[in-house]
């Protein structure tokens, strides 16, 4: 609400500074104006709503939103961060509403910290955005206050996503050699049991997957798998999904939604 207030306040002074600037330019009558404190017996008034402006810029900007930087500043590295607060800015581009994403980064090295995100959010895309979900961040340590979204695609963001799924120990450790140097095919769901198990805010489902490499024979296999509430439907009986496995290995496996480029 604070933030909506000092916007709406910077916006009518900006307005009222900028009518004035066209009357002084083009006015015939410089002693009357349509604005309020203004005319020949109050030129202090455009001084004072000058500063007025200013100080909200620097100071009201910084706690609305106005004046919150969009990049990282020095030396970046990437990391995985979980969302603690959400809030709108008020300012829509082309109906797209913008949002304060902020993160709970915790660092290799140092001691955690939040910093702030913003971006637009399109109306599909806010449902995947709840507090405690994690998020590939790109942060640097002499630059706490700001984060960047790090690139999914990026092969070294999504290592740091599978490590941190495994530090976490969201994927079995016995299932972490199939899902780091195993093979990738094709599988579906043909059993889905939740086992009553969370952790990090997910559920734990236990499986049993038909496995379907292309050319060669097809087995099944049971394995578990952590995910969060809105994406169990992608595990439901029948759902196609992907699969690794070591050859020496085929009843170890581990499952994702998505193929993985490259595997």
């Amino acid at each position: 609400m604070l933030r909506i207030v000092f916007l709406i306040v910077w916006l009518l002074l900006s307005a009222w500074l900028l009518i004035w600037t066209g009357e002084g330019l083009f006015g015939v009558d410089q002693r009357h104006s349509i604005l309020p404190f203004a005319g020949e017996d109050t030129l202090g008034a455009p001084i004072m709503i000058g500063v007025a402006w200013g100080l909200i810029l620097t100071f009201g900007g910084t706690m609305s939103g106005l004046g919150r930087r969009k990049k990282v500043r020095g030396e970046t590295h990437i990391g995985v961060g979980r969302i603690v607060e959400i809030s709108r800015t008020g300012l829509t581009v082309n109906d797209v509403p913008q949002y304060d994403i902020f993160i709970r980064v915790t660092p290799r090295d140092g001691d955690e910290f939040v910093a702030q995100m913003r971006t637009l959010v399109d109306a599909s895309d806010f449902a995947d955005l709840q507090v405690g979900q994690p998020l590939p961040v790109r942060y640097s340590l002499t630059d706490q206050d700001t984060v960047e979204l790090a690139d999914v695609t990026d092969p070294v963001v999504h290592a740091a996503l599978l490590q941190w799924r495994i530090d976490r120990g969201l994927i079995d450790p016995r299932l972490v050699k199939a899902r780091t140097t195993g093979t990738q095919v094709p599988a579906s769901v043909l059993e889905m049991r939740p086992t009553g198990r969370r952790l990090e805010g997910q559920s734990e489902l236990a499986l049993k997957v038909l496995m379907a490499p292309e050319g060669a024979a097809t087995w099944e296999a049971e394995t578990t798998v952590f995910a969060y509430p809105q994406a169990l439907s992608y595990f439901q009986v029948g759902a196609p999904i992907w699969a690794f496995y070591r050859r020496e290995d085929p009843q170890t496996v581990a499952v994702t939604i998505e193929k993985e480029e490259g595997r």
